[in-house]
């Protein structure tokens, strides 16, 4: 190729990345594609790129040569030592002011250091969250771009033109991009990170639901299905709801319900471990998402569960309720958690925002999430309906619309956490959610205890009620411990 022609490159070919160029060239966009074997590019180029303006290249040099100033390449290879393989493959063949993209699943740490390296090269770097699958891929994913900051206006027409659309709220038509810049070097992949711990969040949340119908209620496949359903069109309409409905309709060739012979172990990738290990790194309680995570290492614990079910005893699961009172209570009960999920995942990135110095647009993050993504639905919109209000909104929970909600929802949400512990069935994310709400919404809590223990064996010392923050009190609990103390505490 004499004269580079090509808008955008895209390395690694996997279905992701196919999608993903396509989606670029349905939208009128020029696409340079590599892969490390290269004969995922022939078959590509021979397959669903026949005939289309996708070029396949067989080298670095030849991927990067094909490429119009400033360059724009995509990474969307596994995380991890294959992202920074391909920089350094990378780097010698740029020249100022290009730009490389990592679309993958990066760890947010990884992107600011990335970024640092990369621009010390003089070029310019982009970690971008991309959610919503393959089918996201394909028609329209949420992205989430953050790095260096000069970059974005060269991408920006791509990235949003290839992103899901949503309503404007003037007309209703779906124009405004589920794309827009978050923040600077990690900030795009640690929302997106966020993203997916909420998504665990909510996903266990679901489960919970569907199990509390099938073993307290003792509902069948096809009044679950008809019950996601109806919940589909009111307050929980949502693509997770969505999907739980068809998959509890969803029957194989011999008409038996999949579901039920799906073995209940949960796998993961890491994105919802990293959120939970960010929010205890950030001392911010994050106590659903993390209880979502650890439901899932509990679930993998198969042999070991299956011994104890024959010599661990618990209550008789009975229900003598009204059934429809009961399915209203924990659509209810789902809802208030929900909410439960979202505070703490908006409270995460607020103290990430305050220890990086990203200036993060969270009525934006919402919108960017309400079309594409795995955790798209309307609920989002009325985040950010409360961020549009009060731009400086620090807890979701003191917004009038969620405070209204949730407090609607307390004593449905009470009953079914209690009749689960009463059944002896695990709710570990719903119940978390309420206890959280309890502990967020007292004045004081039982941490006086704790801290008169640490002091009592410790000497860390500890603050008093009728005096100002910050002086540090030890007492002599034993009568011969003196007036040596310990360091104080970090609150």
């Amino acid at each position: 190729m004499t004269e580079a022609k090509v808008d955008i490159g895209l390395i690694g070919l996997a279905v992701m990345g196919q999608n993903l160029v396509l989606n670029m060239e349905d939208h009128g966009y020029t696409v340079a594609v590599y892969n490390r074997t290269l004969s995922k590019v022939d078959d590509f180029i021979a397959g669903s790129a026949q005939g289309r303006n996708i070029i396949g290249t067989h080298s670095i040099e030849e991927f990067v040569g094909a490429l119009k100033r400033p360059r724009r390449v995509m990474l969307l290879v596994k995380a991890g030592e294959p992202v920074d393989a391909f920089i350094e493959k990378l780097i010698p063949h740029l020249e100022a002011g290009d730009i490389i993209i990592d679309g993958g699943n990066s760890n947010y740490n990884d992107t600011i250091r990335r970024t640092e390296t990369v621009e010390s090269k003089g070029l310019l770097y982009i970690g971008t969250g991309v959610s919503g699958g393959e089918e996201g891929a394909r028609h329209g994913p949420s992205i989430m771009p953050g790095g260096s900051p000069e970059a974005w206006p060269h991408v920006k027409d791509i990235l949003q033109d290839i992103a899901a659309k949503v309503e404007d709220g003037a007309d209703g038509s779906p124009s405004v991009p589920c794309c827009d810049w978050v923040g600077e070097d990690g900030a795009g992949h640690y929302v997106k990170m966020t993203h997916n711990g909420i998504e665990y969040g909510d996903m266990q949340l679901t489960s919970e639901s569907y199990y509390l119908m099938k073993h307290l209620l003792g509902m069948s496949n096809e009044e679950m299905h008809y019950t996601f359903a109806e919940w589909d069109k009111g307050k929980l309409d949502s693509y997770l709801i969505e999907i739980t409905r068809d998959i509890l309709g969803f029957k194989d060739e011999e008409g038996r319900y999949v579901i039920d012979y799906i073995l209940d172990t949960a796998g993961q990738k890491g994105t919802g471990k990293w959120t939970a290990i960010s929010s205890l790194e950030m001392g911010i309680p994050l106590t659903l998402i993390t209880e979502a995570v650890l439901a899932r290492f509990l679930s993998a614990l198969l042999e070991d569960r299956k011994t104890a079910s024959q010599v661990l005893v618990g209550p008789e699961v009975q229900f003598s309720g009204d059934r429809a009172a009961f399915i209203q209570d924990l659509h209810d009960a789902l809802y208030a958690s929900k909410i439960m999920s979202y505070t703490q995942g908006y409270m995460l990135m607020r103290a990430a925002a305050a220890e990086y110095g990203w200036n993060l647009n969270y009525g934006g993050i919402a919108l960017m999430w309400r079309g594409g993504c795995i955790i798209r639905s309307a609920f989002l919109g009325k985040i950010k309906e409360a961020f549009d209000k009060e731009p400086g909104l620090t807890n979701l929970l003191l917004d009038d619309y969620f405070q209204a909600e949730v407090d609607a929802a307390q004593p449905a949400w009470r009953r079914v956490v209690a009749q689960a512990v009463e059944a002896g069935i695990p709710v570990p994310a719903m119940s978390s959610a309420l206890a959280f709400y309890d502990g967020y919404r007292r004045e004081r809590v039982s941490a006086n205890m704790i801290q008169a223990q640490r002091d009592y064996f410790g000497a860390h010392t500890y603050e008093r009620v009728d005096r100002p923050r910050g002086e540090f009190f030890h007492t002599d609990w034993i009568g011969s411990g003196g007036g040596v103390t310990s360091s104080t505490y970090s609150a």
